[in-house]
């Protein structure tokens, strides 16, 4: 990185380099989009993938954090950090003409800090109502009711978005309309079996022809990164779960991680073991419910019966070792909460060779069959470059031949101790990200076949403090979770509990990515597209 740290002070001469966690670099927001762009285009090793935009209330300022990698290796990392003291009028230039990513996460920190964008081409909030009074992630905040009452009437949705752009140097605000005067509109969602959650998609239409989707997040609004900021570690845990509810043992795992390596917290190895186990039947069993919820968004009920029918029987090995079913709880600070039960291990293998043979099943009932073919080859492309540039990850991401597994790139808890292949293709189409969910899970069974008999004696979580509080700093852990890389950033300030906590949601990457799709798609194959996608909307509502 050394090569890096001299391209940055060529390109910025007074930027402020820091040796911490992930090397941390920190410039004047004058010139972080030239700094950013330097990076993203340097050709021996292009940081060209937005993981993090995290907004920051530091006090002094109102700023914001970026985690670039680079999409050739996700280890090399570097940390981007800006800000301005202005609070009354914060303006930050985007980078979303850098990283089409940015776009819904600059609305996200303008919806809860406040922070504008110039150049966005959009300055909408991307959470919150319009015209919701203050922003709620600021320090400063009056959270009394009084003040910022729910307004609960029916309200027109206006299709018209500020923005403030620089022209000639000068920052010019304006509006723009974001459908054409006499557009069809209609409306996918909020409240649609087959969207997900309640994301609300306004879609205009050319005849069958999707013309332009503008996304809307619904109305979940549950505030656990806000209330995370006034609990402590071990209460947060439960949270995780509650995001990415398919993907919930993996979620924890990835908070956890983030403590565990901040207050350097040794896991054992017996606990590891469980952890990847578990993680792995977690990926099975989100894979088989997307398997089934994309099959029947095609039409095809049995096949969602059939999905379930082996989705039920992972559940019932995590009831008989925690008690949870949908939401485990098995992952806490150390390791984990619950031992392996006395059949755990013939239960595994039983359930290793029964969906090998399903899997054969799958291949030869729906796989093939000429009409689901018809719905998913050549239908949602997405190509290698918009992957990377909308950092759609996991089996979406891997679909469209982008090497970008976490698991391989920065291994955590065993997968540096066990032999598996990540799962790539490059058509980049619905039938490319369907397909990988099922050799996922042929990989996930490999995977636990080479730990199950192996798993040692020992303690099944190390000796903590009643009270964790983390060293002050700036701490990043990052895992990949079903739908893709789930990431955990945490600041702290000495405290029992964190002074800002981001969720680094894989689903928001992927409804971003739903109008570049669906564009020119007909709208019957729209549920479909989705489907492939897999995301899952609270994952995105934090």
């Amino acid at each position: 990185m050394e090569n890096i740290k001299k391209l940055i002070l060529n390109t910025v001469k007074d930027a402020v380099i820091e040796e911490k966690q992930k090397l941390t670099v920190t410039v004047d927001y004058t010139k972080l989009h030239l700094l950013a762009k330097t990076l993203r285009d340097n050709a021996e090793l292009p940081f060209d993938t937005l993981v993090f935009l995290t907004g920051m209330d530091r006090g002094e300022e109102l700023g914001v954090n970026y985690l670039l990698c680079s999409s050739k290796d996700l280890s090399k990392e570097i940390v981007l950090k800006t800000g301005t003291t202005d609070r009354e009028n914060p303006l930050l230039y985007s980078v979303t003409d850098l990283f089409e990513t940015a776009n819904y996460n600059e609305r996200e920190v303008f919806a809860l800090f406040g922070i504008r964008f110039i150049n966005n081409p959009d300055m909408r909030k991307f959470f919150l109502n319009g015209d919701w009074n203050g922003f709620p992630f600021r320090k400063d905040y009056d959270a009394n009711p009084e003040l910022n009452p729910l307004n609960l009437e029916s309200k027109d949705i206006i299709d018209i978005a500020p923005r403030i752009m620089e022209i000639d140097g000068k920052l010019v605000e304006s509006t723009v309309n974001i459908f054409e005067e006499d557009d069809y509109i209609i409306n996918i969602g909020p409240q649609h079996p087959s969207t997900h959650g309640v994301m609300h998609f306004r879609t205009s239409l050319d005849g069958e022809i999707v013309k332009k989707i503008d996304v809307h997040s619904g109305y979940i609004h549950r505030g656990i990164e806000k209330l995370s900021e006034t609990l402590t570690y071990p209460q947060i845990l439960h949270f995780t779960d509650r995001l990415d509810y398919l993907s919930a043992n993996i979620n924890r795992h990835g908070l956890c991680m983030a403590v565990e390596k901040a207050a350097e917290i040794e896991v054992p190895e017996r606990a590891q073991y469980i952890r990847t186990i578990m993680d792995e039947l977690n990926r099975m069993d989100s894979h088989l419910l997307a398997w089934a919820c994309q099959t029947n968004d095609l039409g095809a009920t049995t096949a969602f019966i059939y999905g379930m029918r082996e989705r039920e029987i992972i559940l019932d090995i995590f009831e008989k070792t925690c008690g949870g079913r949908l939401i485990i709880n098995q992952n806490v600070v150390g390791g984990v909460m619950f031992d392996i039960y006395d059949d755990f291990q013939k239960d595994v293998k039983s359930f290793i060779i029964y969906m090998c043979d399903k899997l054969k099943e799958y291949d030869r009932f729906f796989s093939h069959n000429v009409i689901a073919l018809g719905r998913m080859i050549g239908i949602g492309n997405l190509s290698k470059e918009d992957a990377i540039n909308y950092a759609v990850t996991g089996p979406a991401g891997r679909g469209s031949g982008w090497s970008c597994d976490i698991r391989k790139h920065i291994p955590y808890a065993l997968y540096d101790k066990v032999e598996f292949n990540e799962v790539i293709r490059t058509e980049g189409d619905s039938y490319a990200r369907y397909l990988n969910r099922l050799d996922e899970i042929e990989q996930s069974l490999h995977i636990i076949e080479q730990l199950i008999d192996n798993i040692p004696e020992g303690d099944i979580c190390a000796k903590t403090k009643a009270i964790i509080r983390l060293p002050e700093g700036e701490f990043y852990s990052r895992v990949e979770a079903c739908r893709g890389e789930f990431g955990v950033f945490i600041e702290s300030r000495g405290d029992k509990f964190p002074y800002r906590l981001k969720f680094r949601s894989p689903s928001m990457a992927l409804v971003s990515a739903m109008p570049l799709i669906c564009k020119n798609e007909k709208i019957s194959d729209f549920i479909g597209i989705g489907g492939s996608m897999d995301y899952v909307i609270p994952d995105i509502d934090r």
